[in-house]
């Protein structure tokens, strides 16, 4: 019998035992476990735990996705052909404080802040997956932090086309006595410019982005790569929307308008 080579978690669970059968490995879009080979078409060779719909989960809800609904973690399970196994009999754990999960349905509910994210362990048989999630405070008051800033762009150097960051923070209850809500999507929307080809959203990175996850401070932010071949005249502006949602509704101050003007090279 031909096995694949394993690759054990570095987090240690609170099993040893079962830490002992862990075969998972952790990409961008999910995290996969594989154990032998075997020819029964209903054996599972190996289960990928898909990434979850949202970073943080909010202190005393479940988690929800960016429409407002609530999720169930999604864990797929595959035999030695490839084939997927349905349905998959998935187990749900977490060893961590901050969130309770239904070992049925995966559901998770945040129960208590923690400063670190939690773990979430899908289990199939003897192969496990893990995700994480944080818990966060619920969004009450979105507003801008850097509501309007300018680019002196130029038509021969494209690296200095790309502006700084325009930003907003995310926030828990009202000043003075406000919180930061971390990790908690926000979305961003050219709403006005003079060619649509003219600006862009871009991460920090410089790759088209449309979306920003809060941080510790509760900030979020987008940055606008110019193309001056579409500029309708030397001077312009472009005008971009952030909003943040909760259960399907926008959180207090969405959505925050912010500006970017353009000025031609001195």
């Amino acid at each position: 019998m031909r096995k694949l080579s394993p690759l054990f978690d570095r987090f240690p669970l609170s099993r040893p035992s079962m830490l002992a059968a862990t075969l998972a490995a952790v990409s961008i879009v999910g995290a996969v476990a594989c154990t032998d080979i075997s020819g029964n078409s209903t054996s599972v060779l190996s289960i990928q735990f898909d990434t979850l719909p949202s970073p943080s989960v909010v202190l005393g809800d479940t988690l929800r996705d960016t429409t407002g609904a609530v999720v169930r973690p999604v864990v797929h399970a595959f035999n030695f052909k490839g084939a997927e196994i349905v349905p998959a009999p998935v187990y749900f754990l977490s060893p961590d404080s901050g969130v309770t999960v239904d070992s049925a349905t995966g559901v998770i509910v945040g129960d208590s802040l923690r400063s670190t994210s939690a773990r979430i362990v899908a289990t199939v048989g003897r192969l496990q997956a893990i995700q994480r999630v944080d818990v966060t405070l619920s969004p009450d008051l979105l507003e801008a932090v850097n509501r309007r800033d300018s680019l002196q762009y130029s038509p021969l150097d494209s690296t200095l086309n790309v502006s700084h960051q325009l930003t907003v923070k995310l926030m828990h209850g009202v000043a003075p006595n406000d919180s930061a809500v971390k990790s908690y999507i926000v979305s961003f929307a050219i709403v006005s410019q003079s060619n649509p080809q003219l600006g862009e959203l871009v991460n920090d990175g410089g790759k088209a982005s449309v979306v920003d996850t809060t941080d510790a401070s509760g900030i979020a932010g987008r940055a606008i790569r110019l193309h001056p071949l579409f500029l309708s005249s030397p001077v312009d502006s472009i005008v971009v929307n952030a909003t943040a949602k909760y259960k399907g509704a926008q959180v207090g101050g969405s959505p925050v308008r912010l500006v970017l003007l353009l000025k031609p090279p001195s």
